[in-house]
């Protein structure tokens, strides 16, 4: 029995010489790893506003929405993150379609008496089908799939014509639901049900 407590008394004058074996959070910072998985933290520049972190996003801390703006007389997609509710799982990291649009924050504290504080969203502008008005994605998106194929993006309708309107080369579309799809409309900005009508209207004449 007299090994044991000489053991501990060794243990305690080292920790009173040397100090406390524990932290000093949080008046030093801690060291964190190199692959700490922390707070995934939004990177509203390089994210493309795509939904694929709020559909992997196994806590329900994410969630997109697509809005109408009354302030701006427009609709945006809204992504917000609710951290209150994040489990730092990191599946939104994993598996954004860029790589860049979330980055793995480092800082832990998150303390905050405040649930307010916990809310944090950014707004994407959208691209919508200039037949019927619905959308289709967020612009951003459709400029990252572009990049992606590069000159195997003019094989899809869509995606050519929605760069060429950023370079200012094609004509505002509005709306045009109450009429048919025509020949004309191959060259335009088609939701998928939009582009099969055209497709079954051009080759079999139905609508």
């Amino acid at each position: 029995m007299r090994k044991p407590k000489l053991r501990e008394l060794r243990e305690a004058i080292t920790a009173l010489v040397k100090g406390p074996y524990t932290s000093k959070f949080p008046k030093i910072a801690p060291t964190v790893p190199e692959h700490f998985r922390g707070t995934p933290t939004y990177v509203p520049d390089e994210c493309v506003g795509c939904g694929a972190c709020g559909q992997v996003c196994p806590a329900g801390a994410i969630t997109i929405a697509d809005e109408y703006r009354e302030s701006e007389g427009r609709m945006v997609r809204r992504i917000e993150r609710n951290w209150g509710n994040c489990i730092f799982c990191s599946q939104c990291f994993v598996y954004c379609i860029t790589g860049k649009g979330i980055e793995l924050d480092k800082d832990f504290e998150k303390s905050t008496t405040d649930t307010a504080n916990f809310i944090d969203t950014h707004d994407k502008e959208l691209l919508f089908c200039e037949h019927c008005g619905s959308v289709i994605t967020a612009k951003d998106h459709i400029r990252w799939i572009t990049d992606k194929l590069g000159e195997l993006a003019f094989g899809n309708q869509t995606l050519t014509v929605a760069r060429y309107q950023e370079l200012g080369l094609t004509e505002d579309i509005t709306s045009r639901a109450e009429r048919p799809l025509e020949r004309s409309d191959y060259m335009r900005i088609l939701c998928p049900n939009c582009r099969a009508a055209y497709i079954l209207s051009d080759e079999w004449g139905e609508s």
